[in-house]
């Protein structure tokens, strides 16, 4: 891999030492591929030769002891490499470095396994070398500074916590933090009713416009949020202080799955499972949780209800986003399980969501692959952190910010 100037400028910058180590361990492996092929090589001419012409067994023993020599040598280079790659690069999975350690000594085995490393360590570099020249070069734009402030609510069965701590919308937030935008967190329950979390964002709104005098928020909500922060407008007043609501992969009309299952699972079933949930989800925040009711409204029949008596405010831009995964090993575990009981209800998915549920408001934006990797319900929010080729989560929601900001809100 060859960086530009500018690419070299940016590792020799202390706040970016963890990419320059990432760059410099894939460079050690790299140097540990060739030079373990040129000493093998080597060693096994000087090995025939010795067998042609004969050999003592002093010779024996010297070819031994160079061959042990060059594998605690190589062992060293090759280590040096694999701790760098493990603490500074975060695109080379935790299965791919474990692998890569255990099958350390199995030479040849792993230069096939440090290729794959060697390549997506480069590429991270690459990346993200590039975005941060993008954003510095755009830095006095703040291309993000809404005339509002944005609003990101979450989907269920998740909270926002302390963007420190666990942030759900993964390196999102502070993309459109860095290029202007002013960013607040719905904080509402992960497992609640529409009505219920309707409500909580009624009134973290009221509270983030009396704080900061900014009249009205820009919302982005994903999955559930989009139908929690639509029921906020409608039903708890304050559809005078929301500008705009963008849903991202947003259940408008329900998931046929779940009412298939919630149809079929006894209630015995049920009743365990949502017990279980309440239980750890009260003890990570929730006030009230309530797993039935969360799920409940998520259905196709419960949505269509959602939907009647629940009309969009005429002062209020609505917009919104989808996307789909062509094959279920595209998305995580449990997405990558849920994907084919989803296609066989609800068709074309992003493993939890099926595609004729996503449109909703003026404007849809509809995200096709463009390579064979699709785009997962919990890639549109970054929840892997993961460097997806053809689609640039952080830039896709810079120039959503961009477009808001441009319509003048």
């Amino acid at each position: 891999m060859t960086l530009t100037k500018d690419q070299t400028a940016v590792l020799n910058k202390p706040e970016y030492s963890k990419l320059k180590n990432c760059y410099k361990g894939a460079k050690v492996l790299r140097a540990y591929r060739t030079l373990s092929i040129i000493i093998c090589v080597v060693w096994f001419f000087f090995f025939i030769q010795a067998i042609r012409n004969g050999t003592t067994a002093s010779g024996v023993v010297a070819l031994i002891v160079t061959a042990l020599l060059a594998v605690c040598s190589m062992s060293i280079v090759y280590f040096a490499g694999m701790i760098k790659v493990m603490f500074s690069s975060t695109q080379v999975s935790i299965k791919s470095k474990t692998i890569a350690y255990i099958l350390a000594w199995l030479f040849p085995i792993n230069l096939g396994i440090i290729a794959r490393m060697i390549k997506t360590a480069e590429q991270e570099v690459d990346f993200e070398t590039n975005k941060i020249l993008l954003n510095s070069n755009r830095y006095y734009q703040q291309v993000c500074r809404t005339r509002y402030p944005i609003l990101m609510v979450h989907g269920v069965f998740f909270r926002d916590f302390k963007p420190a701590f666990l942030n759900y919308w993964g390196r999102i937030s502070d993309e459109l933090i860095y290029n202007g935008a002013k960013v607040y967190f719905g904080n509402q329950q992960s497992a609640a009713s529409v009505e219920e979390c309707g409500a909580e964002i009624a009134a973290r709104i009221r509270q983030i416009v009396l704080e900061t005098g900014c009249e009205k928020v820009n919302i982005i909500a994903h999955s559930k949020g989009g139908l929690d922060s639509r029921a906020a407008i409608a039903r708890y007043g304050v559809e005078d202080m929301v500008a705009s609501l963008t849903t991202i992969n947003t259940p408008h009309r329900g998931c046929e799955f779940a009412d298939y299952l919630l149809g079929k699972i006894g209630q015995g079933v049920k009743d365990t499972v949502a017990a279980t949930y309440n239980n750890t989800l009260h003890k990570l925040g929730d006030s009230n949780p309530n797993f039935i009711e969360a799920v409940t409204d998520l259905t196709h029949e419960a949505c269509e209800n959602f939907n009647l008596r629940t009309p969009d405010s005429p002062k209020v831009y609505y917009q919104s986003v989808g996307s789909y995964m062509p094959k279920a090993s595209d998305g995580k575990f449990p997405l990558n399980f849920s994907y084919h009981l989803v296609k066989l209800f609800d068709g074309r998915n992003d493993g939890l969501v099926g595609e004729k549920s996503f449109p909703w408001g003026q404007n849809f934006i509809f995200l096709e692959p463009k390579s064979g990797r699709g785009i997962s319900h919990g890639d549109m929010i970054d929840l892997n952190r993961e460097n997806i080729d053809g689609f640039d989560v952080r830039e896709f929601y810079v120039q959503l910010v961009s477009d808001l900001k441009n319509k003048g809100f």
